[in-house]
């Protein structure tokens, strides 16, 4: 499967279900062109995972609410839930070895997790 672009109006529905990678990125950017190869040769190898594209410069709003201020970034999801988010180029051996990690995740412990923060007002929570 080959990356899909997201947008303002599929991002809810894109990232609501399984594991989807964000690259966010734009024309003008020479690290983000020089990712892009990268990013597609991986995605070609993980049909089950969602490989998704945000230009940045199309949708400011998007990029905007998730605070993306250099470029390139790559967010992970699953199952609505941000798990990671980098800043830079990742090597192709680094990408295939963060989708094993998120693979791994325990979900159930992440929402646990995630609801006890919420009852104690904490911001963030250490996965």
């Amino acid at each position: 499967m080959s990356t899909r672009e997201m947008t303002t109006a599929n991002f809810t529905e894109m990232i609501g279900r399984g594991t989807v990678l964000i690259d966010w990125w734009a024309p003008r950017c020479g690290p983000c062109r020089a990712f892009a190869p990268i990013y597609e040769a991986v995605a070609t190898k993980h049909p089950a995972v969602t490989f998704a594209k945000v230009n940045t410069e199309v949708e400011p709003g998007l990029a905007a609410a998730f605070q993306i201020r250099a470029i390139p970034t790559l967010t992970v999801f699953r199952d609505g839930i941000l798990l990671f988010r980098e800043v830079g180029m990742l090597p192709a051996a680094a990408l295939e070895e963060l989708i094993r990690r998120v693979a791994e995740v325990d979900m159930v412990d992440v929402r646990t997790k995630l609801a006890e923060a919420e009852s104690s007002g904490a911001t963030r929570v250490a996965i």
